[in-house]
């Protein structure tokens, strides 16, 4: 069976990622779970100072599954297996389950999320998961569809990513599974505010009435898992800024 590393980004000791790595070990998967210290949320893609330096690590044993905690960010625990810092490169990748959704164009903020574009930079397959609560229970259906998202990631093209939002209820109390648009940015709950301090912040609103039909936010308040298929950085193949600024140079 495929090598799959499996990491998150709300550490190592959370609920979600000690729920999904024995659930996919007993699918029959040579299970290696890497994941931060500590709560890594919104770090995105980050990986800083993890160059030239040695990285600390901790573990420990549970339901016949090895955890290690490394002192950095999700992306960087991807770049350490897929570099072979830790043994043989994965196959796969699984990111999750993280406890809260990710929708909408903001998922680039998304440690979770970005973990699984680290992996298709080096041209492995990845899911990421996510369960639609700040206090989830249902834990197992999440990782139920981590397993069949999976099983049907392995005979794709390497570097095929999903995203997946799963609803926090039971697996037989699913509304179905969607293709899911990304929300847009104007959706985002987040808010420019200001500190009773007077400093700047960034607040958290309740969700918003009215989401827009098809995207991953609309179909999610309705009950079904919303699987996205997503790239990470790719060029785009037109010359026409390349010459401008050649002309702009040489005028």
């Amino acid at each position: 069976m495929p090598r799959v590393l499996i990491t998150n980004d709300d550490g190592y000791l959370a609920p979600g990622i000690r729920a999904l790595a024995p659930a996919i070990a007993a699918l029959g998967y040579d299970v290696q779970v890497v994941a931060p210290l500590l709560d890594e949320s919104g770090v995105g893609s980050a990986r800083p100072g993890m160059v030239g330096r040695p990285i600390r690590t901790v573990s420990d044993e549970e339901n016949g599954v090895t955890y290690v905690g490394i002192e950095g960010t999700p992306a960087g625990a991807v770049a350490l297996a897929c570099l072979g810092a830790l043994g043989p490169a994965p196959d796969l990748v699984l990111s999750g389950i993280n406890c809260g959704l990710n929708i909408g164009v903001s998922i680039f903020h998304s440690g979770t999320v970005a973990a699984a574009l680290t992996a298709s930079g080096y041209g492995t397959s990845a899911v990421a998961v996510s369960l639609d609560s700040d206090d989830p229970r249902y834990w197992p259906t999440a990782a139920t569809v981590a397993g069949e998202a999976l099983g049907w990631i392995e005979s794709e093209p390497a570097g095929t990513v999903l995203t997946i939002n799963v609803p926090d209820r039971p697996l037989e109390q699913l509304a179905g599974v969607r293709h899911a648009s990304l929300g847009p940015a104007k959706r985002s709950r987040l808010v420019g505010t200001t500190a009773p301090t007077g400093e700047p912040m960034i607040a958290l609103e309740p969700p918003r009435p009215n989401p827009i039909p098809g995207t991953d936010e609309a179909l999610l308040a309705a009950g079904f898992v919303t699987v996205t298929p997503i790239v990470g950085i790719r060029e785009v193949r037109d010359d026409t800024a390349a010459t401008a600024l050649a002309k702009r140079l040489t005028r």
